[in-house]
């Protein structure tokens, strides 16, 4: 054999071997996984709950970093943390009260204490507060009792840990940085993801925390992911990095903004991909974590209409609250589910199992579908005489409340269809339901 026929053939075994490698390293789901996703989909309304020892102090739970509080008296704190009015399973049972299918509990935020029960370290609900009940356990009870579905929050950042690399946050805690180990730090994380993986009924896991390092840092993402699902494959991943998905996740999610918006600024680099999205938001207006002073909730109103849009944009709505330091869920908070239950309860057929209508946005509001069914929710429209662009036939056109039927007019010309409402539309959401043959 020549010498170049040898360098062709050594080139063509390199060629062969990257490209299996390659592929070797492309992310395949299973079909659990997959199934997973559909589900998730379908579900459509999620709660949020960002919850901690941080609730005592009533300022959110950015309380550690935003005071600029030493992280050694901060951990202190944890000694008074005695919720002794949570009951996971009324949580649960107001939660599916409100049409809510799934939700998603803070068991790790940005300050590191753990609520669940973690041998990897001693900074958490077992250990370290008088309480001793393991907060994400009596969850996952609850929601397998209850049918709902349990998503955890985790967070890749740390502001105690003194191997975590201290990033663009959590430089005024009293933490010097000089026993930054990343290795010893991931080693940490993967000790807790097979925690909450095998002791839990985790169906989701959804991360934040990576923007507090620039975009080249090494987090080891690929490798974190194919863990997680070396120990359960079915587990979906979703990560709070705003920009498009990564390798090995199963959902994208939006911080504070519909998908293809970017009006809170989190989502400039956030191009929409082809996994199942989801848009988290706060109840209150200002604060994630429960603070003392923000009480300015979201209204039925508000709240209603922006699950509609989301839903309209094929995306699901993780509503947040931040439950009190004794255990209970805000006031205003209850009174927020309960009106968006008696909502779901009449016109959920427009929201489970629906996607993105025929039309975008429109100024009357927006459009869901199912099937062979379109609706029309208007918010805003002082006309009793509705004209939208529509193609095709039309088997039917109803008042969703009480599958009245309406009058319309099908102008295959002009690509429009005229519907008579019968009166100018007023509440929360009017909506109409198209069926087409």
């Amino acid at each position: 054999m020549s010498s170049h026929l040898k360098q062709f053939v050594l080139c063509l075994i390199v060629i062969v071997s990257c490209t299996f490698t390659i592929e070797a390293q492309t992310y395949q789901p299973t079909e659990k996984n997959l199934q997973n996703r559909a589900d998730f989909e379908k579900e459509r309304f999620g709660i949020f709950l960002h919850w901690g020892f941080y609730s005592m102090f009533g300022q959110g739970e950015w309380v550690l970093e935003h005071q600029k509080l030493n992280k050694d008296e901060y951990a202190c704190a944890a000694r008074g943390f005695y919720p002794s009015k949570f009951n996971a399973s009324e949580w649960v049972k107001a939660f599916l009260d409100a049409g809510a299918k799934y939700m998603c509990i803070t068991c790790r935020h940005h300050d590191g204490f753990s609520m669940f029960d973690s041998k990897a370290t001693d900074f958490d609900i077992i250990d370290a507060t008088p309480f001793k009940r393991d907060i994400i356990g009596e969850l996952s009870k609850a929601c397998d009792e209850q049918g709902m579905a349990l998503h955890l929050y985790y967070s890749l950042t740390d502001w105690t840990r003194e191997d975590y690399p201290i990033g663009n946050t959590g430089k005024y805690n009293g933490r010097d940085g000089s026993r930054a180990d990343y290795n010893s730090y991931f080693n940490f994380m993967k000790a807790q993801m097979k925690e909450l993986l095998t002791q839990y009924s985790t169906r989701a896991l959804w991360f934040d925390g990576i923007p507090d390092h620039p975009s080249d840092f090494n987090w080891r993402i690929d490798e974190f992911y194919d863990y997680i699902h070396s120990i359960k494959p079915e587990c979906l991943i979703g990560n709070n990095h705003h920009t498009a998905p990564h390798e090995g996740e199963d959902f994208q999610m939006f911080e504070r903004d519909l998908p293809g918006e970017n009006k809170a600024g989190y989502s400039g680099g956030a191009t929409i991909g082809k996994l199942p999205l989801e848009m988290c938001q706060t109840m209150p207006t200002g604060s994630w974590g429960y603070s003392v002073d923000d009480l300015s909730f979201r209204s039925v109103e508000e709240l209603i209409r922006l699950l509609v849009k989301a839903v309209s944009k094929n995306s699901n709505l993780l509503i947040n609250i931040g439950p009190r330091a004794d255990g209970t869920l805000p006031d205003l908070a209850l009174d927020r589910l309960k009106g968006m239950g008696e909502w779901m309860r009449k016109y959920g057929d427009t929201i489970y199992g629906n996607g993105a209508g025929s039309l975008p946005e429109q100024p009357w509001g927006v459009t869901t579908s199912c099937g062979n069914t379109e609706y029309l929710h208007l918010f805003t429209y002082d006309s009793a005489t509705l004209e939208i662009p529509f193609t095709g036939k039309v088997k039917k056109v109803n008042l969703f409340d009480g599958h009245q039927p309406l009058k319309y007019k099908l102008n295959k010309k002009a690509k429009t269809l005229t519907i008579e409402l019968g009166q100018v539309p007023s509440g929360i959401d009017t909506i109409v339901e198209i069926v087409r043959p």
